[in-house]
C-alpha cells in the first residue's frame, strides 16, 4: 500500500488518520461535502481536497487497486458516487475503525470511550503524557487548544490516546491496552434500537482490553464489564469516596478552580484544573489515573493539570468582555447541556444566562426532545435552530418546535441560521451566552464573536 484515499476527510475523526498517513509518507487525497476550517488545514498541509462528487477529481495515481486503500466514514451513503466506484471495482475499502483499530494493534492504545466526556478526557490524557518523560502518540476527536491539532506523533512512545467512538459500534475494531469508559448513557438509538443493546455494546468492548491491560470504570455507571483475564479493574468518580480514584475539596478562588485528587496510593492536593469547569473535574481524575498508571509523576500531574487548555468547542471561552461572555460547547445530548449548563450557573452565579441551541438528528431528537426541554428551561433565555440532519432524513413532526414548545419560560425563540443575528441585535443582550450543539453551529461562533465585539 502506497496511497490511501479519504471519503469524509474533513471528519475529525477521519482528518486524524489522514494526517497520521500524510506524516508516514504515504499518498493521502480526499473528498468531503464542503469545505470547513479542518479541511482549510489539510490542504495547507499539503493534501489535495476536493467537495464535488468526481472521479475525474482523484488524482490519476490512485486508481491502483493494489496500491490504494479507501478509508471512509460511516456517514458516507452506499450510493456516493466514488465509493460505489471503489466498491465496484476491487479496492479494499474500509471504515475508518478498522484502519484506526489496526494502529492500536501496533501500538498500546489508550482507549477513551463514552457517551460524553470522552473527547476532553482523551485530549487531557494526552496533553498530560505529551508534557511529561512519557509522552505519547495520540488520535482525538477534537482539535486541542495546546497543540492546535487532533494528531499527535511521538519517535519515543509506542502509547497512543485513541478517542473510541460508539456511533456504528466503531470501537469494537479497537484492540485497547487501558480502556476509560466515561458513561453509558443512552444515545444513537437510530443504530441501536434499544439502551440495553447500547449498553451492551460498551460491555463488549470492554471484553477487548488486552490481557494483563485495565478497564477504569466510572462509578456507577450501567455497563458489567466482560474482562479477559488478567485485566485490572478500577473505578474513578468526581466526588465518590469509594472509587478507585476521586475528587474531594473541589473549590473555586478567584475564577481558579483547584481540587485534591485521591489514588489508591495516597493523595495530590491543591491541583489546579487549567480549564475551571466542574464538569472537568471528573475528566481530570481518569486521565491522571491512566497517566499514572502509565509512569507519569506526581509532580508531572499537577503540571498538566493545570497547563491544560482544553479543546476546541468543549467548554470554550471564546469571547469575554465587561459587557458578555461567549462560551461555545459541543453538547448534543440531554445530559451534556445539563453539564453545560450548570457549570456556567456555578462560574457565573447571579449572570443573565442565554443558549443558542441547534439539535443534532432528527432520531435524537424523537427521542429525547423532553429530555431537552427539561435542560434547556435551566437557561433564562433560549434561542432554538433548526434541527441539523446530518445523515438522517426528516421525520414527520419531528422539528425544533416539539422542543420549544415544552420550554418552562417565556424567553424562548426559534429562528433560523440566517435570522440569529437579527434577532441579537433586537434582543436585550445576556451577560453569558452559550453556542450549544454538534452539527454546522460552529460556523455562527465567529459571526457572534464579532457582532458582541462590536457592542465593546
Amino acid at each position: 500500500m502506497k496511497r490511501v484515499y479519504f471519503i469524509g476527510i474533513g471528519g475529525i475523526g477521519m482528518s486524524a488518520v489522514a494526517r497520521y498517513f500524510h506524516a508516514k509518507g504515504f499518498g493521502v487525497c480526499g473528498y468531503d461535502l464542503t469545505p470547513s476550517p479542518i479541511t482549510d488545514q489539510l490542504i495547507k498541509e499539503g493534501i489535495d481536497v476536493h467537495f464535488s462528487e468526481d472521479l475525474n477529481k482523484i488524482p490519476q495515481e490512485f486508481f491502483s487497486p493494489a496500491d490504494t486503500l479507501i478509508v471512509y466514514t460511516p456517514a458516507i451513503p452506499a450510493e456516493h458516487i466514488e465509493l460505489s466506484f471503489f466498491v465496484a471495482n476491487g479496492y479494499r475499502v474500509i471504515k475508518r475503525a478498522e484502519i484506526l483499530g489496526e494502529i492500536t494493534r501496533m501500538e498500546r492504545a489508550l482507549c477513551v470511550a463514552g457517551t460524553h466526556g470522552k473527547t476532553t478526557t482523551s485530549t487531557l490524557l494526552a496533553h498530560l503524557l505529551r508534557q511529561s518523560h512519557v509522552d505519547c502518540n495520540a488520535f482525538l476527536g477534537g482539535i486541542s487548544n495546546n497543540y492546535h491539532s487532533n494528531l499527535l506523533l511521538s519517535d519515543k512512545s509506542d502509547l497512543a490516546v485513541v478517542e473510541a467512538d460508539e456511533f456504528d459500534r466503531s470501537f469494537h475494531k479497537l484492540t485497547p491496552y487501558m480502556a476509560i469508559i466515561t458513561s453509558a448513557d443512552p444515545d444513537h438509538l437510530d443504530i441501536y434500537g434499544t439502551a440495553a443493546n447500547y449498553r451492551e455494546s460498551f460491555e463488549h468492548f470492554t471484553s477487548l482490553i488486552q490481557p494483563n491491560g485495565v478497564l477504569l470504570l466510572k462509578a456507577g455507571a450501567p455497563v458489567a464489564p466482560r474482562l479477559a483475564e488478567g485485566v485490572r479493574l478500577f473505578t474513578y468518580s468526581c466526588d465518590d469516596i469509594r472509587a478507585d480514584y476521586y475528587a474531594s475539596d473541589i473549590s473555586i478562588r478567584e475564577g481558579r478552580m483547584f481540587f485534591s485528587w485521591h489514588y489508591p496510593e495516597g493523595c495530590l492536593r491543591d491541583v489546579e484544573l487549567g480549564v475551571p469547569v466542574r464538569i472537568n473535574v471528573e475528566n481530570a481524575v481518569a486521565a491522571m489515573a491512566i497517566a499514572h498508571l502509565n509512569g507519569i509523576t506526581l509532580n508531572e500531574l499537577r503540571v498538566g493539570i493545570a497547563s491544560f487548555r482544553g479543546s476546541h468547542r468543549r467548554f470554550e471561552k471564546v469571547l469575554e468582555t465587561e459587557r458578555v461572555t461567549l462560551i461555545d460547547d459541543y453538547a448534543h445530548h440531554p445530559v451534556e447541556l445539563d453539564a453545560a449548563i450548570n457549570s456556567v450557573r456555578e462560574l457565573y452565579a447571579g449572570k443573565r444566562i442565554m443558549g443558542v441551541f441547534q439539535p443534532h438528528l432528527y432520531s435524537r431528537t424523537a427521542d429525547f426532545y423532553q429530555d431537552f426541554a427539561r435542560s434547556l428551561s435551566l437557561l433564562d433565555d433560549v434561542i432554538l435552530l433548526d434541527i441539523y440532519p446530518a445523515r438522517e432524513l426528516p421525520i414527520p413532526g419531528i422539528t425544533s418546535r416539539i422542543i420549544l414548545d415544552l420550554i418552562e419560560h417565556s424567553q424562548k425563540a426559534l429562528v433560523t441560521k440566517e435570522e440569529l443575528l437579527p434577532y441579537l441585535q433586537h434582543h436585550t443582550i445576556p451577560d453569558v451566552v452559550l453556542i450549544l450543539g454538534a452539527g454546522d453551529i460552529d460556523r455562527l461562533v465567529s459571526p457572534v464573536k464579532q457582532f458582541f465585539q462590536s457592542l465593546c
